[in-house]
């Protein structure tokens, strides 16, 4: 996975996390495998669920990958 700076915010109150690839927003992700979905449309190639669940390039705010409604 190329090292550009992901960051995926917080559960929104109504479900789904913003994700942002070198500060642009990609999108509404529900769960892992939109985000992989993302980042693979943002030119990263050959990225699962797995990678994103993984990878310590993701900044994942407001919980972790298990994380995707709001408390």
């Amino acid at each position: 996975m190329a090292a550009l700076p992901v960051i995926v915010s917080p559960p929104s109150p109504t479900g789904g996390r913003r994700v942002r690839v070198d500060g642009e927003i990609l999108g509404l992700a529900h769960n892992l495998r939109d985000v992989a979905e993302f980042l693979r449309r943002a030119g990263l190639d050959d990225v699962d669920e797995t990678d994103v669940e993984t990878s310590a390039l993701i900044e994942w705010r407001g919980g972790g990958p298990e994380v995707w409604l709001a408390p």
